[in-house]
C-alpha cells in the first residue's frame, strides 16, 4: 500500500483498514488453532452467545453481518462438532433455534482472552482507541447505507 499516490487517500485508508483487518484475522486463527476452532466459528459462538435465548439462524447473521445461507452452512458444521445444537422450532418448520453446547461454552471461556490482540491495540491511548472506535463506528453506519440496498 505505501506506492498509492496522495491523490487516492481513500483507497489509501481502504487499504490499510483491509490489511490491518487481515492480519488480524490471521493472528488470531493461530491462537484459536489451539482450540480448533476456525475464527468465523468463534465469532458465531459469541453472537449466539450476546443474543441469549431463542436465538435464530436470521438474528445471528444479522448480528454478524453475513447472509443467513452462509451462517446457516457454519451452523451445520458446529452442530457436527458439538459446539451447538440446532433445534426446529415446532410452530415453524424452518425456523431453527440455536444453543450453544457445554463444550461450545468451554471453548468461548477459554479462547475469550488474546495476548497477541491485546498487545496490538495496547499501542493506543484510551483516548486514540475511544477515538478509532468513534470514527470505525461512523464508517460502519455509513457502509450500512450501501449494504441495505
Amino acid at each position: 500500500m505505501k506506492n498509492v499516490s496522495r491523490s487516492e487517500p481513500n483507497f489509501t485508508l481502504w487499504g490499510l483498514i483491509g490489511e490491518v483487518n487481515h492480519s488480524i484475522l490471521l493472528i488470531r486463527q493461530k491462537e484459536l488453532n489451539q482450540y480448533q476452532i476456525p475464527v468465523r466459528q468463534y465469532e458465531l459462538l459469541r453472537a449466539i452467545q450476546a443474543l441469549g435465548s431463542n436465538v435464530t439462524l436470521t438474528r445471528v447473521a444479522k448480528l454478524v453481518q453475513r447472509e443467513v445461507h452462509v451462517v446457516s452452512r457454519q451452523t451445520i458444521g458446529m452442530e457436527k462438532d458439538g459446539l451447538i445444537t440446532r433445534t426446529k422450532n415446532v410452530h415453524k418448520s424452518t425456523l431453527l433455534t440455536l444453543k450453544i453446547t457445554d463444550k461450545g461454552n468451554d471453548i468461548i471461556k477459554t479462547a475469550r482472552h488474546s495476548k497477541s490482540i491485546n498487545s496490538i491495540f495496547s499501542i493506543l491511548t484510551t483516548q486514540e482507541r475511544e477515538q478509532m472506535e468513534s470514527i470505525l463506528g461512523r464508517i460502519s453506519v455509513e457502509t450500512k447505507k450501501y449494504n441495505n440496498d
